[in-house]
């Protein structure tokens, strides 16, 4: 069971549970595998967030949150392929840069709904520019295959291309 929960967005910086360690998710994973979340949020305080709902003032308010609390630790978890998901990394990143301090932090993306997959800080960090990652896509061209198994825009991509080749 969690400590607390709350709306990133709708807790004050200051408010004593986020002293320990938080989990910071995805709004929407709760519909997507709540088995995932209860069991990340074993001791820990849970912040929800959605990017597509709330500010994007998110990089400040993080930043904010372990400049005021200092938080034992950072866990964030969201869905694989989102964009709007994505934010929620690069905001941790973003605050432990602001800060010029060491937060302690694990990232996750769920997998098609169903696989925890841990990722580095720096696979969040490449992921912000577009030209590093597409000298990745360039020189292994086999994600592909891999992004089409999970990504319906992709495969959407791909029939579009080959009705209009043939």
């Amino acid at each position: 069971m969690s400590l607390c929960e709350s709306w990133l967005w709708s807790t004050w910086v200051k408010t004593p549970c986020l002293r320990g360690d938080l989990l910071i998710v995805s709004a929407c994973l709760r519909n997507i595998n709540s088995r995932i979340v209860e069991e990340l949020a074993k001791g820990k305080t849970v912040l929800y967030a959605c990017p597509e709902r709330e500010h994007p003032a998110l990089y400040g308010k993080i930043a904010s949150i372990v400049r005021s609390s200092k938080p034992r630790s950072i866990t964030v978890v969201t869905v694989d392929g989102s964009p709007h998901c994505f934010q929620l990394h690069a905001a941790v990143n973003e605050a432990e840069y602001i800060l010029g301090e060491k937060i302690e932090r694990k990232h996750y993306v769920v997998v098609d709904g169903e696989k925890l997959v841990e990722i580095s800080p720096d696979a969040v960090r490449v992921a912000r520019y577009l030209h590093l990652v597409d000298e990745l896509v360039k020189t292994n061209r086999e994600v592909l295959k891999k992004l089409e198994m999970h990504s319906l825009e992709y495969r959407k991509a791909l029939e579009i291309e080959r009705k209009q080749s043939s």
